[in-house]
């Protein structure tokens, strides 16, 4: 029992930022920041926001992103403390390994796995339905035994749809693996052309369409209303749609906070960052500041562009451009979304073989697989190829509306394990160094847990049981394995990095 809330020695963490195996520092503040906008700006701009307008926000949509961002907002100033105390690799696994103990650790670290696992799948899946309707643009079709996955959720029941696999999925899925592993630099630049890409046309949608927004398209400006609260899926405050959630303002927030997550990915880099200590809070805080005044001004175009009734749930943008009299913005507006997307799933199969590898570390997971540093490339190459092929899996063969809701869900409760870290590690290691300090604690983390956990409630209960199912997993495996490997169990037998980068090959 007291192995499961052994707490990681802040001393160990950092003597082990010196020790073998360690990843190659090349990543500036520069480099950060593009990989946070990277991993926010995607399937959330171009998707969700018709999605919330149309359905459970109309033109409030504006404050949605708000609510949203100031949660992300107090949450990414304590990843900022954390990032800059122990510039490691594992993000919110390795924060809570040294303020909650070992099993809060792994929750965080099997909750991680789960939410970018699940998130490089759906956007994947995604990324192949842009894909094919780009080429339609150019005459071109993909095979339609190839353009989707073979099976759907209809009423609940698996029914087999015809295609044999989403093949678009599957190629870009390798594509991006194979960048992974080349290295990180060629990652970040990769990443870097295509956020300039997606940025620009962003910029294009905000400055263009301005000038055909229509101020009375924002009246009523809340028509569900400014709530939306539910606990446990049974509604509590606002109106009820016709499936039985809430509608509003704060319903809106839920359901548009996947367009956030990435941020955290940034901390993930931390072992890459060439001044850590400066650079990953400088990433964190400046993307999620862009993305969030983005956010904000996009959908006060598309809502002001057209009435929140009349926008197009599947590609809100280009049809609102399309709808003003513009349809040629179509092909770039789609450029931009396919770019968007791709730099998604590359930030996020990124960030996962880094919670792995921390994991690793600890003995929690096999070492000698999962903090393999390839001996050219310097990046964990043997679980970036595993990722890449149950990603790929998932995403060509695989129905994954139900599982992308699992995103929300897990990363609110990583944010909340962040906060609550902050305020433990203040009051057990007030002397520690923080380069970055989270201003006006506590308010700042206690007000970061409150409204996560407004959100979380707000998710339908379905989300709650597949989290609780996927943590029993999870249990099974730490059980099983994780507790007599640990590196906090005097008896386990220990692994030793290789001397040289030549023996680890081997």
């Amino acid at each position: 029992m007291s192995q499961l809330f052994a707490k990681k020695p802040l001393s160990m963490l950092l003597s082990e930022m010196e020790g073998k195996g360690r990843l190659k520092r090349v990543l500036g503040p520069v480099g950060l920041t593009s990989l946070g906008v990277g991993a926010i700006i995607g399937t959330g701009i171009f998707v969700l926001t018709g999605v919330a307008a149309h359905d459970k926000t109309g033109p409030a949509l504006m404050l949605s992103f708000v609510v949203a961002g100031l949660a992300c907002i107090f949450a990414a100033l304590c990843y900022a403390e954390f990032a800059s105390m122990v510039p490691v690799a594992g993000s919110a696994y390795t924060y809570a390994y040294a303020t909650l103990g070992e099993l809060m650790a792994w929750i965080i670290g099997w909750d991680l796995i789960l939410e970018y696992a699940v998130a490089s799948s759906t956007v994947a899946h995604g990324w192949s339905h842009y894909f094919q309707d780009f080429i339609k643009i150019f005459g071109v079709e993909v095979p339609m035994i190839f353009s989707n996955a073979p099976y759907d959720l209809v009423d609940g029941k698996f029914k087999a749809m015809g295609p044999w696999f989403d093949l678009p999925a599957v190629l870009v899925t390798i594509a991006i693996t194979a960048i992974l592993v080349k290295g990180i630099k060629e990652s970040t630049t990769f990443n870097s052309i295509m956020v300039i890409i997606k940025l620009a046309v962003v910029m294009f949608v905000i400055i263009v369409g301005c000038q055909y927004i229509h101020p009375e398209n924002w009246t009523p400006f809340a028509p569900f209303g400014y709530t939306g609260i539910s606990f446990f899926g049974k509604p509590m405050a606002g109106q009820i749609g016709g499936n039985g959630e809430p509608l509003g303002m704060l319903a809106g927030a839920s359901t548009i906070f996947f367009a956030y997550i990435g941020f955290d990915a940034v901390s993930n880099q931390s072992e890459e960052a060439i001044n850590p200590k400066r650079d990953v809070p400088i990433g964190i805080i400046a993307s999620l500041i862009l993305c969030t005044v983005l956010y904000i001004a996009v959908s006060a175009v598309l809502t002001g562009m057209v009435k929140y009734d009349k926008i197009n749930i599947d590609a809100p943008i280009s049809d609102a451009f399309g709808q003003v009299g513009l349809p040629w913005a179509k092909y770039l507006i789609s450029l931009g979304a396919l770019t968007g997307i791709t730099s998604v799933l590359l930030v996020m199969m990124l960030s996962q073989p880094r919670i792995f590898l921390a994991m690793a570390r600890d003995g929690l997971v096999p070492p000698a697989f999962f903090s393999a540093i390839h001996p050219r490339f310097q990046t964990p190459w043997k679980s970036t190829i595993l990722i890449g092929v149950c990603v790929s899996l998932m995403a060509g063969l695989l129905p994954l509306r139900i599982l992308a809701e699992l995103v929300n869900i897990g990363t609110l409760f990583a944010f909340v394990v962040v906060c609550a870290a902050v305020l433990v590690m203040r009051k057990t290691h007030p002397e520690a160094e923080r380069p970055f300090k989270v201003p006006f604690v506590p308010v700042v983390p206690i007000l970061g847990i409150a409204i996560c956990l407004l959100l979380m409630f707000s998710l339908p209960a379905e989300n709650w049981v597949r989290l609780i199912v996927w943590l029993g997993i999870g249990f099974l495996i730490y059980f099983g394995y994780g507790i007599r490997h640990s590196v906090m169990n005097p008896s386990a037998v220990k692994y030793v990095a290789p001397e040289s980068t030549d023996s680890l090959a081997e």
